[in-house]
C-alpha cells in the first residue's frame, strides 16, 4: 500500500459502521462462524487487496444488515454520514430481494451489479469459504462450493484476477477437504460393518 492510499484509509470514518455491525454480533452462520466478525474479515480482504474506497469498504462492515437483522430500520444506516446514502444503495445491491432464489440473487448481481457490487460480492464469497465450516451439513458445503464455482469464479474473473485466484484455490481446496471427508467417513462404515 502506497503512502497516497494509507493516507486515505486513515482518513476514513469507519466506527459508527463498526458500531451497526454490532447489532449482528452473535449471530451464527450457516457455514460457520458469526456474523460480525465475518462483516470485518469481509473489509479486511477488500484492504489486503488494495480497495479503499469509503463507500465500499463501510458497506462491506454492514453489508449483511438489512439481510439479518428482522425488522431492521434503515434509517439508523441512512443517518451516519454523508457517504450513507450510496452505502445503503450498495447494500441493497448486495441484498438478496425477498421472493429471489439464490441464483436469481447471483445471477441479478452477475448480469446487472454495479463494479463496486461484484468486488464486495467477491470479497463477500472469499470470506465465506475461508470460514466454510462442516458443520455436520455436508450437502451444504458442496451446494455452496458448487455455487462458487458457477456463479463467483465468473464474477471474481470478471472483476479482479488475483481475488479469482484466491477464491478458486479456496473452491480446490475445500473439495479436497470435502472429498476427502466423505472417503474417511466410507472408510469407518466399511470398517465398522466388518468388524
Amino acid at each position: 500500500m502506497n503512502t497516497e492510499q494509507m493516507n486515505q484509509l486513515s482518513g476514513l470514518r469507519l466506527a459508527p459502521y463498526i458500531q451497526l455491525s454490532t447489532f449482528l454480533i452473535g449471530k451464527s452462520r450457516e457455514g460457520g462462524g458469526n456474523m460480525f466478525r465475518h462483516q470485518l474479515d469481509t473489509m479486511s480482504i477488500l484492504i489486503d487487496y488494495k480497495y479503499i474506497d469509503a463507500i465500499l469498504l463501510k458497506a462491506s462492515l454492514v453489508h449483511d444488515v438489512l439481510e439479518d437483522i428482522p425488522d431492521f430500520n434503515h434509517n439508523i444506516l441512512l443517518s451516519i454520514d454523508v457517504d450513507s446514502h450510496a452505502v445503503y444503495d450498495l447494500v441493497l445491491e448486495v441484498t438478496r430481494r425477498n421472493g429471489e432464489s439464490k441464483p436469481e440473487f447471483l445471477t441479478r448481481i452477475m448480469e446487472k451489479g454495479s463494479r463496486m457490487a461484484k468486488i464486495l460480492k467477491v470479497a463477500d464469497r472469499i470470506s465465506n469459504m475461508i470460514s466454510l465450516g462442516f458443520v455436520n451439513n455436508l450437502e451444504f458445503v458442496e451446494r455452496y462450493i458448487n455455487e462458487t464455482e458457477k456463479y463467483l469464479l465468473p464474477l471474481a474473473s470478471e472483476t479482479d484476477k488475483n481475488m479469482y485466484t484466491e477464491l478458486k484455490d479456496l473452491v480446490a481446496s475445500r473439495r479436497k477437504y470435502l472429498n476427502d471427508f466423505r472417503n474417511l467417513e466410507r472408510f469407518i462404515i466399511n470398517y465398522t460393518t466388518e468388524v
